[in-house]
Protein backbone atom coordinates (compact mmCIF):
# COMPACT_ATOMS: atom_id res chain seq x y z
CA UNK A 1 0.00 0.00 0.00
CA UNK A 2 1.32 3.40 -0.90
CA UNK A 3 1.31 6.23 1.62
CA UNK A 4 -1.15 8.16 -0.55
CA UNK A 5 -3.63 5.26 -0.23
CA UNK A 6 -3.30 4.96 3.54
CA UNK A 7 -6.18 6.26 5.64
CA UNK A 8 -5.42 9.49 7.42
CA UNK A 9 -4.45 9.23 11.04
CA UNK A 10 -5.74 11.56 13.71
CA UNK A 11 -3.31 11.80 16.61
CA UNK A 12 -4.50 11.73 20.20
CA UNK A 13 -2.26 13.40 22.76
CA UNK A 14 -2.05 12.91 26.49
CA UNK A 15 0.76 15.19 27.64
CA UNK A 16 2.44 14.69 30.99
CA UNK A 17 2.46 17.20 32.56
CA UNK A 18 -0.90 18.52 31.41
CA UNK A 19 -1.99 22.14 31.15
CA UNK A 20 -5.10 23.27 33.01
CA UNK A 21 -6.51 26.61 34.08
CA UNK A 22 -7.87 26.41 37.63
CA UNK A 23 -11.23 28.19 37.56
CA UNK A 24 -10.22 30.25 40.58
CA UNK A 25 -6.86 31.02 38.98
CA UNK A 26 -7.83 32.80 35.76
CA UNK A 27 -5.82 36.01 35.57
CA UNK A 28 -8.03 38.88 34.52
CA UNK A 29 -6.26 42.19 34.13
CA UNK A 30 -7.91 45.58 34.32
CA UNK A 31 -7.37 46.04 30.57
CA UNK A 32 -9.09 42.68 29.91
CA UNK A 33 -12.10 43.82 31.95
CA UNK A 34 -12.18 47.05 29.95
CA UNK A 35 -11.91 45.12 26.69
CA UNK A 36 -14.78 42.88 27.71
CA UNK A 37 -17.10 45.89 27.77
CA UNK A 38 -16.48 46.41 24.04
CA UNK A 39 -17.74 42.96 23.09
CA UNK A 40 -20.82 40.76 23.21
CA UNK A 41 -20.37 37.08 24.06
CA UNK A 42 -22.50 34.29 22.63
CA UNK A 43 -22.38 30.51 22.88
CA UNK A 44 -22.89 28.00 20.08
CA UNK A 45 -24.25 30.51 17.55
CA UNK A 46 -21.52 30.06 14.90
CA UNK A 47 -19.43 27.02 15.78
CA UNK A 48 -18.26 26.56 12.18
CA UNK A 49 -16.97 30.11 11.93
CA UNK A 50 -15.05 29.75 15.19
CA UNK A 51 -13.34 26.48 14.29
CA UNK A 52 -12.46 27.86 10.87
CA UNK A 53 -11.05 30.98 12.55
CA UNK A 54 -8.86 28.71 14.65
CA UNK A 55 -7.81 26.84 11.49
CA UNK A 56 -6.57 29.98 9.73
CA UNK A 57 -3.76 28.71 7.47
CA UNK A 58 -1.72 31.86 8.12
CA UNK A 59 -1.32 30.75 11.76
CA UNK A 60 1.95 28.98 12.46
CA UNK A 61 1.71 25.20 13.03
CA UNK A 62 -2.01 24.93 12.34
CA UNK A 63 -3.23 21.35 12.67
CA UNK A 64 -6.94 21.93 12.13
CA UNK A 65 -7.75 20.55 8.69
CA UNK A 66 -11.05 19.87 6.89
CA UNK A 67 -11.29 16.33 8.27
CA UNK A 68 -10.75 17.61 11.79
CA UNK A 69 -13.35 20.35 11.26
CA UNK A 70 -15.82 17.75 10.00
CA UNK A 71 -15.32 15.57 13.07
CA UNK A 72 -15.72 18.42 15.53
CA UNK A 73 -18.71 19.79 13.63
CA UNK A 74 -20.36 16.40 14.08
CA UNK A 75 -19.52 16.49 17.81
CA UNK A 76 -21.13 19.95 17.92
CA UNK A 77 -24.26 18.64 16.17
CA UNK A 78 -24.42 15.87 18.80
CA UNK A 79 -24.14 18.41 21.63
CA UNK A 80 -20.61 17.58 22.80
CA UNK A 81 -18.51 20.34 21.19
CA UNK A 82 -19.22 23.99 21.94
CA UNK A 83 -17.99 27.42 20.98
CA UNK A 84 -17.77 30.70 22.82
CA UNK A 85 -17.95 33.58 20.36
CA UNK A 86 -17.01 37.22 20.85
CA UNK A 87 -18.61 39.88 18.66
CA UNK A 88 -17.76 43.55 18.40
CA UNK A 89 -20.37 46.32 18.49
CA UNK A 90 -20.70 46.07 14.68
CA UNK A 91 -21.75 42.43 15.07
CA UNK A 92 -18.48 41.17 13.54
CA UNK A 93 -16.92 37.98 14.91
CA UNK A 94 -13.83 39.24 16.78
CA UNK A 95 -12.63 35.96 18.26
CA UNK A 96 -13.61 32.85 20.11
CA UNK A 97 -12.74 29.39 21.29
CA UNK A 98 -14.11 25.88 21.02
CA UNK A 99 -13.79 22.58 22.82
CA UNK A 100 -15.61 19.57 24.20
CA UNK A 101 -17.74 19.41 27.34
CA UNK A 102 -18.23 16.19 29.26
CA UNK A 103 -20.06 16.69 32.56
CA UNK A 104 -17.85 19.07 34.62
CA UNK A 105 -14.95 19.05 32.13
CA UNK A 106 -14.34 21.48 29.29
CA UNK A 107 -11.43 20.44 27.13
CA UNK A 108 -10.40 23.52 25.20
CA UNK A 109 -9.09 22.80 21.72
CA UNK A 110 -8.19 26.15 20.23
CA UNK A 111 -8.88 29.87 20.32
CA UNK A 112 -8.41 32.76 17.92
CA UNK A 113 -8.82 36.49 17.65
CA UNK A 114 -8.98 39.06 14.89
CA UNK A 115 -9.40 41.92 17.35
CA UNK A 116 -7.24 42.57 20.39
CA UNK A 117 -8.23 40.65 23.54
CA UNK A 118 -11.22 38.91 21.91
CA UNK A 119 -9.92 35.39 22.65
CA UNK A 120 -9.18 36.42 26.24
CA UNK A 121 -12.73 37.74 26.59
CA UNK A 122 -13.97 34.35 25.30
CA UNK A 123 -11.86 32.63 27.97
CA UNK A 124 -13.23 34.92 30.68
CA UNK A 125 -16.78 34.12 29.58
CA UNK A 126 -16.06 30.38 29.46
CA UNK A 127 -14.72 30.39 33.01
CA UNK A 128 -17.77 32.36 34.21
CA UNK A 129 -20.09 29.86 32.50
CA UNK A 130 -18.20 26.92 33.98
CA UNK A 131 -18.32 28.36 37.49
CA UNK A 132 -22.03 29.13 37.29
CA UNK A 133 -22.85 25.59 36.14
CA UNK A 134 -20.69 23.87 38.77
CA UNK A 135 -18.06 22.63 36.34
CA UNK A 136 -14.59 22.06 37.80
CA UNK A 137 -11.93 21.29 35.16
CA UNK A 138 -10.72 23.48 32.30
CA UNK A 139 -8.25 21.36 30.35
CA UNK A 140 -6.00 23.34 27.99
CA UNK A 141 -3.82 20.29 27.27
CA UNK A 142 -0.46 22.03 26.84
CA UNK A 143 1.10 24.72 28.98
CA UNK A 144 2.20 27.66 26.85
CA UNK A 145 3.47 31.10 27.82
CA UNK A 146 0.27 32.65 26.45
CA UNK A 147 -1.94 30.33 28.51
CA UNK A 148 0.32 30.84 31.54
CA UNK A 149 -0.35 34.57 31.26
CA UNK A 150 -4.02 33.67 31.74
CA UNK A 151 -3.31 31.45 34.75
CA UNK A 152 -2.57 28.04 33.21
CA UNK A 153 -0.52 25.65 35.32
CA UNK A 154 0.92 22.21 34.73
CA UNK A 155 -0.23 19.18 36.69
CA UNK A 156 1.10 15.65 36.65
CA UNK A 157 -0.82 12.92 34.84
CA UNK A 158 -1.77 11.45 38.22
CA UNK A 159 -3.18 14.80 39.41
CA UNK A 160 -4.90 15.35 36.08
CA UNK A 161 -6.58 11.93 36.15
CA UNK A 162 -7.81 12.59 39.69
CA UNK A 163 -9.28 15.95 38.60
CA UNK A 164 -10.73 14.32 35.48
CA UNK A 165 -12.51 11.68 37.55
CA UNK A 166 -13.90 14.35 39.84
CA UNK A 167 -15.05 16.47 36.90
CA UNK A 168 -16.71 13.65 34.97
CA UNK A 169 -17.71 10.68 37.12
CA UNK A 170 -18.32 12.53 40.37
CA UNK A 171 -20.02 15.44 38.54
CA UNK A 172 -22.38 13.05 36.77
CA UNK A 173 -23.17 11.14 39.97
CA UNK A 174 -23.95 14.34 41.88
CA UNK A 175 -26.52 15.29 39.23
CA UNK A 176 -25.05 18.71 38.45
Amino acid sequence: MEIADAPSVLGWWSPDPRGIIPLDGLRVTRSMRQSARRFDVRVDTCFGRVIRGCADPSRENTWINDEFIGGYTRLHELGWAHSVEVFDRNNQLAGGLYGVRIAGLFSGESMFHVQRDASKVAMMALVDLMRSSGMTLLDVQWWTEHLASLGAVEVSRREYLSRLTNATVNFAVSGK
